[in-house]
């Protein structure tokens, strides 16, 4: 016997345990290794060699699998010949072959993985172009060291791709949602974080301004995008998504977390701060009052989580004017007057103005992006005069509080 079985079958089951990888796709991979090895030592280049193992008995089974063609699905090339006067290339994909005017030819005909129609009519009837037919090996257990070393490189290479799928698949189904994971280094800007099976990376620019970074640190993450086509899955997170603090109030107010509370909008400059506006589905629950918590302990923990970030929670209102009433919180609010293209006048006592526009008119900022409305506070004693930074877009820009530190 080639293998040994008890041992076989407690590497096939440590490996799919310690990676994540079915079983299956091991024991898929053991076999293309074989099937190389075979082929590397007893086989023409243009073979397509299969192999099956049975892990119960410890047999192996060899076949050569031929493809039923015709003259309409590959052209025939003499030995020997420049076919087309050497006008051919090879196209980017390197499997096929296009003219010099760029249009893809059919493969060419090649006697170790085709067989025409006519031919294999002759061994099984009824069988058509396009079918597979299968042509027993002999079992050879003398592999060679240079075979034995290309089954080594299929099986890794396998293995490899399995638990980059396997990856890929986990970390799909937490997109849009928040992960744990620990700071491990931090190289041209970017910060790379330990999640267990792989590793994540924060970008500059979705790293909260002015946050300091330690390694060995544990935070939470937003899973902004997993990204497929790098050698290994690019796993994109975020700390200054405004999805991030929504997710992070999900996690603490069960409110929020059931759909008692629905977060209606979210306006942030990370780092700095944050408004959040809420609804409540049923009647009697106060929103506003869940998401802060008893003496504040559940915005508090929040706030934490996004190193001290300032969180204004306000009430969503279906009625414009209410709602901008509360987006301009702590401040209140004497009058709000509806003007024609999504713009509005907000009227505050005097003593209260400076606290409305916030510092650099960051409070107004915030309130124009969370309502969509363009958003002009005014003091109440002084209606017809502008207020100097009171005038705020929902389109403007946000307001960046410095660069991200790491610590090594």
């Amino acid at each position: 016997m080639l293998f040994d079985l008890k041992t076989l079958k407690r590497a096939v089951e440590q490996i799919s345990e310690e990676k994540g990888i079915d079983s299956g796709k091991i024991l898929e991979a053991i076999e293309s290794s074989i099937a190389a090895a075979y082929k590397k030592e007893y086989c023409e280049k243009g073979e397509l060699v299969k192999c099956k193992f049975d892990l119960r008995t410890g047999d192996l089974r060899f076949w050569q699998v031929k493809t039923v063609v015709d003259e309409t699905t590959v052209r025939f090339v003499e030995e020997g010949a420049a076919p087309e006067g050497d006008e051919l290339r090879q196209a980017p994909s390197g499997r096929e072959e296009v003219s010099a005017e760029g249009e893809t030819l059919m493969p060419r005909y090649n006697p170790d993985r085709h067989m025409l129609v006519e031919e294999a009519k002759k061994e099984k009837s009824g069988v058509k172009v396009g079918d597979e037919m299968e042509f027993p090996l002999e079992t050879k257990e003398d592999f060679g060291r240079i075979a034995a070393q290309t089954a080594k490189q299929v099986i890794l290479q396998r293995l490899r791709e399995a638990e980059r799928e396997s990856i890929l698949g986990e970390f799909k189904t937490k997109e849009g949602e928040i992960v744990s994971g620990v700071i491990q280094r931090y190289d041209r800007g970017n910060v790379y974080v330990d999640l267990g099976r792989t590793t994540g990376v924060l970008f500059f620019n979705e790293a909260i301004p002015g946050e300091h970074y330690r390694a060995g640190e544990r935070l939470r993450f937003y899973v902004l995008a997993v990204q497929a086509d790098a050698k290994m899955p690019g796993i994109v997170l975020s700390r200054s998504h405004p999805k991030f603090v929504g997710k992070l109030f999900a996690l603490e107010v069960p409110e929020v977390n059931d759909g008692v509370i629905e977060i209606k909008g979210i306006a942030r400059e990370p780092g700095s701060r944050t408004k959040i506006a809420v609804m409540s589905k049923m009647d009697g629950v106060d929103p506003v009052g869940s998401c802060v918590g008893q003496r504040g302990t559940r915005v508090m923990a929040v706030s934490n989580e996004l190193g001290q970030e300032k969180l204004d929670i306000v009430e969503w209102s279906e009625d414009p004017a209410k709602f901008i009433a509360n987006s301009i919180s702590p401040a209140k609010v004497k009058e709000v007057q509806i003007l024609d293209r999504r713009e509005a006048r907000v009227f505050i006592p005097s003593d209260q103005l400076s606290l409305a526009i916030g510092k650099g008119g960051q409070n107004v900022r915030l309130a124009a992006k969370l309502t969509g409305w363009k958003i002009d506070v005014r003091s109440a004693e002084k209606p017809d005069e502008a207020t100097v930074g009171g005038v705020a877009d929902a389109a403007e820009p946000e307001k960046a509080a410095g660069e991200p530190k790491v610590g090594v």
